[in-house]
């Protein structure tokens, strides 16, 4: 009895078991892991405290790819001065060009020497030289002639040329614009110096110098700016062979503006030298532009957009209240 009792149970299970796979009995490894933890080679949905598989590498693995170690920095200097080199390039062609100060034409505000940043940015808008801005343009007409040129090494003529190094150009001048198209400039006497019959009050000249110079060399003179041309004169009065001493040139002295390279804005170096080059207060003075066809137009300039502007604007209005009121 009892052992049919078991027997009929035995055979009820056997028919359950047939229903359904039958499950692989653990093994004595499996029964003595560590909680938690699953067996390498074990089965399973995943490890028992819910934590993705760890990918494994290896051959025929399909586990993430190794990192790429990162480039050597030796591999990569080059690269970097490359693009140093082409920054710098393009810096001093289109931005700001650093220049040396050759002689003392310019003292005090320049003293031989010193090294400015010029600024080649503003040019490229439209900007044109104003009066007492200090600039660089390139030897309009030979005014150079007889003085004594650098001659650089090829290393500092390639740092000059990519902009690491202060222009090594022989031909090129900085001095302070005095007058611009349609300007009268004159010098009688000792001075004062007259722009448009206005005084202006120099206290940028050299000490001990004259505003204008007794000789007959060009010392003295009363002259018109063409337009698209600047006159330019140095700080120091009696060491400056400026616009004054080259008007036999083909420009009559002035200088086109098409030669200018940029504003001088700031002295660089040395370091104790440190400032920026503004533009004096005496170019400020009311009625200095009057005598100026290009100042009077930029003056009217504005009022007649303004007007130009409001016009359509104007008429705009003027529509869509007449569509108004007759909808």
């Amino acid at each position: 009895m009892g052992d049919a009792a078991v027997g009929a149970r035995s055979g009820r299970e056997g028919e359950e078991h047939r229903g359904r796979p039958a499950e692989t009995a653990p093994s004595a490894a499996d029964e003595t892991a560590t909680p938690g933890k699953h067996s390498p080679e074990g089965g399973g949905d995943g490890p028992s405290d819910g934590q993705p598989p760890t990918a494994r590498g290896g051959p025929g693995g399909g586990g993430a790819p190794e990192a790429k170690q990162p480039r050597s920095f030796w591999k990569e200097l080059p690269i970097l001065i490359g693009i140093a080199l082409v920054l710098a390039l393009l810096i001093k062609t289109f931005l700001v060009q650093a220049f040396s100060i050759p002689s003392d034409s310019m003292q005090n505000t320049l003293q031989q020497g010193d090294r400015v940043l010029v600024d080649k940015l503003t040019p490229w808008f439209g900007s044109e030289p104003e009066r007492g801005e200090v600039v660089v343009f390139h030897d309009p007409d030979n005014w150079l002639a007889g003085e004594p040129t650098p001659n650089p090494n090829p290393l500092q003529k390639v740092l000059s040329w990519i902009g690491l190094m202060p222009s090594a150009e022989e031909k090129d001048l900085i001095k302070r614009v005095i007058g611009v198209g349609g300007d009268t400039v004159e010098c009688n006497g000792t001075g004062p110096l007259k722009v448009n019959g206005k005084t202006l009050t120099e206290s940028y000249v050299y000490p001990g110098n004259t505003p204008c110079s007794q000789d007959d060399q060009g010392g003295q003179f009363k002259v018109k700016v063409p337009e698209g041309h600047i006159w330019v004169m140095g700080d120091h009065r009696q060491n400056s062979r400026d616009s004054r001493y080259n008007q036999g040139d083909k420009n009559h002295g002035m200088v086109p503006v098409d030669k200018v390279v940029g504003r001088a804005v700031v002295i660089a170096w040395p370091v104790n030298r440190w400032t920026n080059l503004p533009v004096p207060d005496t170019f400020d003075q009311p009625g200095l532009s009057a005598g100026s066809p290009s100042a009077a137009v930029l003056t009217a300039a504005p009022q007649g957009l303004a007007l130009a502007g409001a016009v359509p604007l104007v008429l705009w209005r003027r529509r869509r209240s007449g569509d108004g009121g007759g909808s």
